[in-house]
């Protein structure tokens, strides 16, 4: 551990509370559908959009209406990437001669991407994916899955704010003007900025270079800043290239490495903000910012003193330091340890490091984030509203505490908000817990991992953990393509996505209808550092309980493993 490494997350830590304010008052204007600089130019594509599709934005949808939606929309665009990835052999742009993707890859990787997830079970996307296959299958979905997220938060948002309402907003129109004014302008100039700083962005599919001995080397190439640009402010994950953003046609710099990081908590740390705007308190959306900014530095640190203290086997045959192994030399300890932590903090994925080489400790904070369900400024939407459902949970605690029905932001919880919470809180561990079991008491499942002992059962547990909770990232070492694994991973990525989408939504239904009731003396604060150490005593505690046995058996046994020099 150096101290560059401790100032380089302490930098990023005060960008990170800097942009929320900002980048939540846009967030804010377009949930409420207010004018902006961008309207002259695109508010005529919005209304021919509505003209053309017969959406009529102004009538809004109840929580149902608003799923039922939702859920077409989705597996509409699941089915479309289907077909894409099938027939890819007969489609344009294509200059490498790709085959069609087989059909269990096909599957998973089509849900992948309409879930969020960005899960690639296939070695690269240089050598599996066309340019159609990665610009209209893969990159679309980066768009619209992310606008998804965010209009499903805006829905959460409208149940806690609104006053005796039946309607939670038109789920069409909310995704139009977060894609049309949000998303696509900044990813505009974000490919631009990527670009100028030497990622590619081009149809043609390679380039032969001649090395410096005289060998010929084929370098791939293709549209990879626009597919960058949204995979990282939509949280997706994924990438055109095996080796992600420790490749430097993804992430050429230092410098841009920090701009990815800041960009996959960007929308996540806005929304705390435009929640607290939108209940009329911002102090309530600064509170959940600082539970999950304690969160953060807290896995921050374990992971970089994990990381910076290095491998007490590699120490005894004299290979001093911290832990290099799989990480990019260009970015080195800290900036590999901080990546970790803010993909798996969010729902994004995309790594510069491998995980799977991380230390025992280094590699289950990581780990750990996702199992929370990634509510540390989270991804694109899911992030806030998981939290709010921990929040629920924490003022229903508060209100025993008191003697008195628990109320949030004006709202009574009541019976009903708390239990469908749980719901949707146990459906995480429910399944990562169930397919991991199913997949270590398979021949199909062991025969994936690459390593013996507690690692190989991590690289399972991972690869569901990441699965459920939309992330995308692995411990790499498990063979993930194969019909098993394509299969089971592809349940576990649309159960992990909506099954917590649709409770969530009737929280919000239920709430939205409720009249709002005052505060008083009974009131248990919910804006102050007693209500921030609850939710996150709650959090861990739910968090441990849940998974510490599975914990114990992979990540805790290796470490115990590791510092006795014992070896698999």
């Amino acid at each position: 551990m150096t101290v560059q490494g401790w100032l380089l997350i302490l930098v990023f830590t005060a960008l990170v509370i800097a942009m929320a304010k900002p980048v939540g008052m846009g967030l804010f204007a377009v949930m409420e559908g207010r004018r902006t600089f961008l309207h002259f130019a695109l508010g005529p594509v919005e209304r021919a959009f509505y003209a053309v599709s017969g959406v009529k934005p102004d009538v809004e949808q109840n929580w149902r209406r608003y799923g039922v939606h939702m859920l077409l929309f989705n597996v509409a665009g699941l089915l479309l990437t289907y077909a894409i990835l099938r027939l890819q052999n007969f489609l344009p742009l294509n200059p490498l001669g790709l085959p069609g993707v087989p059909d269990h890859l096909a599957w998973n990787t089509a849900i992948s991407f309409a879930t969020n997830t960005n899960w690639q079970s296939y070695s690269g996307g240089e050598s599996t994916m066309s340019q159609f296959s990665q610009m209209v299958g893969l990159t679309l979905h980066n768009f619209t899955s992310a606008a998804t997220g965010i209009a499903l938060a805006f829905a959460f948002i409208r149940g806690f704010a609104r006053k005796e309402a039946g309607e939670l907003g038109n789920f069409w129109a909310d995704v139009t003007r977060v894609t049309l004014y949000l998303l696509l302008p900044g990813c505009i100039l974000y490919a631009v900025v990527l670009m100028a700083s030497g990622v590619p962005q081009t149809f043609d599919g390679s380039v032969v270079a001649t090395t410096l001995e005289g060998a010929k080397q084929t370098i791939i190439l293709g549209p990879v800043a626009s597919q960058e640009a949204i995979k990282m402010v939509g949280t997706n994950g994924g990438g055109i290239f095996n080796a992600n953003s420790a490749h430097p046609y993804e992430n050429p710099n230092a410098l841009i490495n920090l701009l990815q990081m800041l960009s996959i908590f960007s929308i996540g740390a806005g929304l705390t903000w435009c929640f607290g705007k939108a209940v009329g308190n911002t102090r309530q959306g600064w509170a959940i910012f600082a539970a999950m900014l304690v969160l953060f530095l807290a896995g921050t640190a374990a992971t970089y003193a994990a990381e910076g203290t290095g491998n007490p086997i590699h120490h005894a045959i004299g290979i001093a330091g911290g832990n290099m192994e799989g990480k990019e030399v260009r970015f080195g300890i800290a900036a590999s340890s901080l990546f970790a932590v803010v993909t798996t903090d969010a729902s994004c994925g995309a790594v510069n490091a491998m995980h799977d080489s991380f230390t025992a400790l280094g590699g289950m904070i990581p780990l750990f984030n996702i199992q929370l369900g990634e509510i540390i400024f989270g991804g694109v939407g899911s992030g806030l509203y998981g939290m709010l459902l921990y929040v629920i949970l924490g003022v229903f605690i508060a209100g025993l505490m008191v003697g008195r029905t628990p109320e949030y932001v004006g709202k009574k919880i009541e019976g009903r908000e708390v239990k469908l919470a749980v719901l949707a809180i146990a459906v995480l561990p429910l399944i990562i817990l169930g397919c991991t079991g199913i997949a270590v008491v398979s021949k199909d499942g062991l025969a994936g991992i690459a390593n013996q002992g507690p690692h190989g059962y991590s690289e399972i547990l991972y690869a569901f953990t990441s699965a459920v909770g939309n992330n995308g990232s692995a411990f790499a070492g498990l063979t993930a393509n194969t019909p098993f694994y394509d299969g089971l991973l592809g349940v576990a990525m649309w159960l992990g996505r909506f099954f917590v989408i649709v409770p969530m939504l009737a929280i919000a239904g239920s709430l939205a209808a409720k009249r709002v009731v005052p505060a008083s003396s009974g009131s248990f604060p919910t804006t102050g550092p007693l209500w921030i150490a609850l939710l996150i005593g709650i959090i861990l505690i739910l968090g441990g309980l849940t998974f510490l046995p599975s914990l114990a058996l992979g990540p805790i046994a290796e470490h115990v493993a590791m510092i006795h020099g014992q070896r698999f």
